[in-house]
């Protein structure tokens, strides 16, 4: 295990794919598929690959106990109420947000019982950052409440676009049963109910990230976090399975290293290196193997390392 602060900085590539599934609903036009509506291509969001970031770690580093491994609990979650966890964060340094602060230097008065003020919002969100795992690698506002400030996380990632536009497919599904007695009176005859699915038939997707070795230093993001990060990257579709998703899989993942924290080549000129494209455009893409996935890996920027997952090992949770 190493606590060792990340001193490198990192690019790299996410490709996925999709198929008979929706990999990111947009409730503002029914929960289709997004898309560019120029372009016909599909779109998951940063949001959404993010999320399934947090599940994975959330599902694989639970204590026997079922509570969270120390450093990493997750903030943003379902049901969560982020305000009672920041509240809890000065409560662990007794901190007493309805008394006079302990420090003059922070003021001899409270300003606004229940919040902090001067460096105590400093220690709370350095208090935020060593318990949760998604505070230091995506960094949160936390500025509500008893306020510990805001975090810019070392970790950031674009959309996903799909290589080529995909298609929508929208499905008729019948449910064999009603909600409610006054559903089951309106029915004549057997008790179904209509619905509707939308799927894309498929997908290969492309998302790009960035990792800060600055930023990581701000928020004590480590090599071990780095490495649950690929780790979650790999791994985050097998943990996140639903009907409506359809199959998902994380299909390449290249990672640029440098060998310094400013970086030893634009990132976009690594991006380039990797080509995805349809072998044959004549006929619809259906599957991985309808795409060739290649990797330039001649004459690399010097300082520049190509990691390239998933692999067997890259398969395995870490110790």
């Amino acid at each position: 295990m190493s606590a060792e602060i990340i001193r490198n900085r990192y690019d790299f590539v996410l490709v996925f794919d999709v198929q008979d599934g929706n990999p990111n609903g947009d409730p503002d036009a029914g929960n289709l598929p997004r898309l560019d509506a120029e372009t016909g291509q599909g779109i998951v969001t940063d949001v959404c690959l993010k999320r399934k970031i947090r599940n994975y770690v959330d599902v694989s580093r639970r204590m026997p106990s079922g509570e969270p491994a120390s450093g990493l609990d997750i903030f943003v979650r379902e049901k969560a109420v982020l305000n009672r966890h920041i509240g809890a964060a000065y409560a662990s340094l007794s901190i007493d947000l309805d008394a006079p602060p302990k420090s003059q230097k922070d003021g001899t008065q409270r300003k606004t019982k229940g919040e902090g003020q001067g460096s105590e919002v400093e220690q709370a969100r350095r208090k935020m950052c060593e318990t949760y795992f998604d505070i230091r690698a995506f960094g949160a506002v936390m500025s509500t409440g008893a306020n510990a400030g805001q975090v810019r996380g070392p970790v950031q990632m674009t959309f996903g676009r799909s290589v080529d536009p995909i298609v929508t497919l929208e499905h008729s599904i019948t449910r064999m049963a009603v909600a409610t007695e006054a559903e089951a009176e309106k029915q004549s005859g057997d008790n179904r109910t209509m619905g509707r699915k939308n799927t894309v038939p498929y997908g290969l997707y492309v998302a790009h990230g960035f990792v800060s070795a600055h930023l990581a230093a701000q928020t004590g993001f480590t090599e071990d976090d780095m490495k649950l990060v690929w780790e979650a990257l790999v791994n985050m579709f097998e943990h996140d399975r639903s009907a409506a998703r359809g199959m998902m899989s994380t299909r390449k993942l290249v990672i640029f290293r440098h060998d310094s924290a400013l970086g030893n080549a634009p990132a976009h000129a690594l991006f380039d290196r990797v080509k995805v494209s349809r072998k044959d455009p004549s006929r619809p893409a259906r599957a991985y193997a309808d795409y060739d996935v290649v990797i330039n890996e001649n004459n690399l920027p010097p300082g520049v390392q190509i990691i390239k997952r998933p692999d067997a090992e890259a398969l395995r949770p870490s110790e």
